[in-house]
């Protein structure tokens, strides 16, 4: 009877993440998105730990001392993360709580392998589900790491670094036959050294420039073992939660992949970009920038009739969303026009800037995607970059030798007038030049972007 009630209620959850993801699709309803998929996690736990009650071989006290301590520890751990963590650094959180699926789906696939009676589908499911898990574990590792500032954003450019990956592909699936036929405990961890090996020097390879690309690709990688996890279980909940992320996930790295021109598997297979925050070395003489300030940056506002505000992480890094929307409410009460372009892979994290604007209560009718406002740039008065820099840069559509030549760009340098908000010359994250500082109607606004913000709203 017991069984039958959690199954029905594993339907039930399963429905609500299926109606969590539709409504996070919208800015308007991802709120009810949340809840509802907090709702059906409840719902699954519940359900889930009065099944292991039933079925525990221990005391029925011994048994819930021991969930009631994972649940505490990781109620913890997960709620001092979320309390203390800024929203510029929610990338690297989410790739360090990747880890974490990645590390379960090892750990319950060596489980499943000591406990679980020895049969051939079973053990290809144990495999499978170790593998994934290894690569997403050092994969996301690296990527917190990389994203974090730890390391370095460069990839590592290693001699033949796809016959490396190729060749540790291969390498397994030898392993994945020594086990079916000698099920023995070697193969299998043979194979989750080359597999721990393998994730670290994938996301290694991939530069700066493709990060965001990377945290929606280690988000399928841990749906993917999560449903591998479902399967050693026998957990149906968890086959469909993991398919889900796992599927969602990658299609949004197609998304991502399509708005920078690449392709997934140039991707994966090595990035591009130098460490980001450096002078990129050029031959090519750019000539001068302007330098402007404040008040002028006022004036130039006070006149324009339309104004289109381009955000990027810096935004973030200077937490200038607030007093952007306050800059922004006080031109609309000055009749002026004034919308927000905002690029696919903006910030670190695929709708990164969405969720700042949104935090700072910039109306969402306001917020457009580049495809809906790239058109619009010419008939713009004033458009204000605001730590935006590799997803405004005209090299990508200018200069075919560039490293994102082909990648659709916000294309701000058709504005009346361009104010870019920076604290020096370097470059963005893929560590390339940016000629849009050069232009004759392009001036620099040098300093921190939220102070200088709040100086143009004094001076407005």
């Amino acid at each position: 009877m017991l069984t039958q009630l959690v199954q029905a209620v594993y339907v039930i959850a399963a429905v609500l993440f299926v109606l969590s993801l539709a409504g996070l699709s919208k800015q308007e309803t991802a709120r009810r998105g949340n809840i509802l998929g907090m709702s059906g996690m409840a719902l699954a736990l519940l359900a889930t730990i009065a099944l292991a009650l039933q079925e525990s071989e221990r005391a029925v006290w011994v048994t819930l001392l021991l969930i009631a301590l994972a649940l505490i520890i990781g109620l913890i751990v997960g709620m001092l993360r979320a309390r203390t963590i800024e929203m510029t650094q929610m990338p690297e959180l989410i790739a360090m709580l990747h880890s974490f699926v990645g590390l379960a789906a090892v750990l319950v696939g060596f489980n499943s392998y000591l406990t679980e009676p020895v049969a051939a589908v079973h053990l290809v499911e144990v495999f499978l589900g170790v593998l994934i898990g290894a690569v997403t574990f050092t994969g996301s590792i690296v990527a917190y790491l990389k994203l974090s500032g730890r390391t370095k954003s460069t990839p590592l450019m290693l001699p033949g670094r796809n016959w490396l990956n190729l060749a540790a592909i291969v390498v397994s699936l030898g392993l994945l036959a020594w086990f079916l036929v000698v099920p023995t405990l070697l193969p299998l961890i043979l194979m989750t050294v080359v597999a721990l090996l393998l994730g670290w020097h994938l996301v290694a390879s991939i530069g700066g420039g493709d990060m965001p690309v990377v945290v929606s690709m280690l988000n399928s990688y841990s749906g993917w073992a999560a449903a591998a996890a479902g399967f050693m279980l026998g957990n149906n909940l968890l086959i469909i939660t993991g398919a889900l992320v796992g599927s969602s996930g990658a299609i949004l790295s197609y998304i991502m992949c399509k708005a920078m021109n690449r392709s997934f598997i140039s991707v994966i297979l090595g990035g591009f970009g130098a460490e980001g925050g450096t002078v990129a070395a050029s031959d090519k003489d750019y000539g001068d920038y302007h330098e402007i300030k404040a008040d002028e940056a006022a004036d130039m506002l006070k006149n324009a009739r339309s104004v289109v505000i381009t955000p990027g992480y810096g935004m973030a890094v200077a937490k200038a969303q607030y007093p952007v929307a306050d800059l922004t409410q006080s031109l609309r009460k000055m009749g002026i026009q004034v919308r927000f372009g905002v690029h696919p892979v903006a910030g670190r994290l695929p709708g990164h800037m969405n969720v700042l604007l949104a935090e700072a209560k910039v109306p969402y009718d306001i917020v457009l995607e580049m495809d809906e406002i790239n058109e619009d740039f010419e008939d713009t008065d004033v458009v204000l970059v605001i730590g935006a820099n590799d997803t405004v840069n005209p090299a990508a559509i200018d200069d075919p030798t560039s490293p994102i030549a082909g990648m659709p760009v916000l294309e701000v340098w058709k504005a009346g007038q361009v104010i870019v908000f920076k604290r020096s010359m370097a470059t963005g994250y893929a560590g390339v030049q940016n000629p849009l500082f050069f232009k004759d109607n392009t001036a620099m606004l040098f300093g921190d972007a939220k102070e200088q913000v709040e100086n143009i709203i004094k001076a407005l």
